[in-house]
């Protein structure tokens, strides 16, 4: 049988990965407590993951501002550290590996996630088509509600935003995480810069490629200058239309820059998510092999993959870390599932974003 690169170990930075798989981002929105922040429940769901090469955490808001979801734990108080303390604690224990995605969601937000009732904030004024997990504050329920009007921040608060970014990256070393990664993709707040069609932007922030793309690179600059940049990762989600995004109209242009700076500042890895689970498993896609050809160090990919499918992935070279979502949901223990070729356990879409225990934790691991 030929070697399985899926299950060999990889050098990331001062990490020894026992194998190519991490655990993508997974927004589960389980902080219902009023510091939201992790909980028991949390600590315990991590930990049983530790089994991946590398787990991604769920995106952690940067500030109170930056929420976009209700119940999705920070990392911006001492309540919020400790909780994630117990986490990274949690998954060494059990001998893994964790990196913290830290996240602003920009436009995608309702005002009711922040006690002052203040709206969504994004590169200019412009509304989006898109539902945000609103809070109910008289019940303390939450809905996925319309997202609220945001308004254009000043230039001075682009820049707050990026020492946001670089506080919760150190609160993040603090509580134990092994690295960071800086989501910029998924039409989020990094992502609705980037895009012509939402930043109309005067300053330096908006116009050209360079302008719209600064954010990203300021942000990736200053985390990798705080934290190291073998310890900074990045997320980017090329042709992505999540969150009423509309496709880039200069891909090749757009992402081929960004790559390029982004090597330039040697982060650790850049990290692809492809919604549509297409363009990421041709090898011969024009744009992935622009970006592989530009982005040197590690190249992670996302959107789809089967251990079939990442075996192929890793065999063309197309990528060195391979991310999977929704399966490590309902497997807890799915690298040794794929390890063994058993079947992988469907999950239930129901309990994504609400509830408790279940969905959470009440899924079983494998056996004979």
């Amino acid at each position: 049988m030929p070697e399985r690169k899926l299950f060999s170990p990889y050098t990331l930075g001062a990490l020894t990965l026992p194998n190519r798989i991490a655990m993508a981002p997974m927004t589960r929105c389980r902080a219902t407590n009023p510091a939201i922040a992790p909980t028991p429940m949390m600590v315990e769901y991590y930990g049983l993951r530790a089994d991946a090469g590398l787990i991604i955490s769920e995106g952690i808001p940067v500030s109170p501002q930056a929420r976009g979801y209700a119940f999705t734990p920070g990392l911006y108080s001492a309540e919020q550290m400790a909780g994630w303390q117990a986490v990274t604690h949690e998954v060494h224990k059990q001998g893994g590996r964790i990196f913290a995605q830290l996240w602003h969601c920009g436009r995608i937000s309702h005002g009711s996630l922040r006690e002052d009732h203040a709206p969504p904030v994004g590169p200019s004024a412009i509304a989006a088509n898109g539902k945000s997990m609103a809070l109910d504050r008289a019940t303390g329920a939450a809905a996925l509600t319309q997202c609220e009007a945001p308004r254009a921040l000043s230039t001075a608060e682009v820049k707050g935003v990026v020492g946001e970014f670089v506080q919760a990256a150190r609160n993040a070393i603090a509580a134990g995480f092994d690295g960071v990664e800086v989501h910029g993709a998924n039409g989020y707040l990094l992502d609705q810069f980037r895009c012509p069609f939402l930043n109309d932007r005067q300053d330096e922030y908006g116009g050209s490629l360079e302008n719209r793309c600064r954010l990203h690179l300021e942000i990736a600059r200053e985390v990798a200058a705080a934290v190291g940049a073998e310890r900074t990762g990045i997320r980017l989600s090329p042709h992505g239309q999540a969150n009423d995004m509309r496709p880039d109209p200069e891909p090749m242009a757009t992402y081929g820059y960004l790559a390029e700076e982004l090597q330039k500042l040697g982060l650790v890895y850049l990290h692809l998510y492809d919604q549509s689970t297409s363009w990421i498993h041709d090898p011969d896609d024009a744009l992935l092999r622009l970006i592989r050809g530009k982005f040197t160090n590690a190249l992670m990919l996302c959107g789809g993959f089967t251990g079939n499918k990442a075996e192929a992935a890793l065999a063309t070279g197309s990528g060195d870390l391979i991310a999977i979502g929704k399966p490590f949901i309902s497997n807890p223990d799915l690298v040794s599932r794929l390890r063994q070729g058993v079947e992988i356990a469907s999950w239930d879409s129901k309990t994504f974003y609400l509830g408790g225990h279940s969905g959470y934790l009440d899924y079983p691991t494998f056996s004979v």
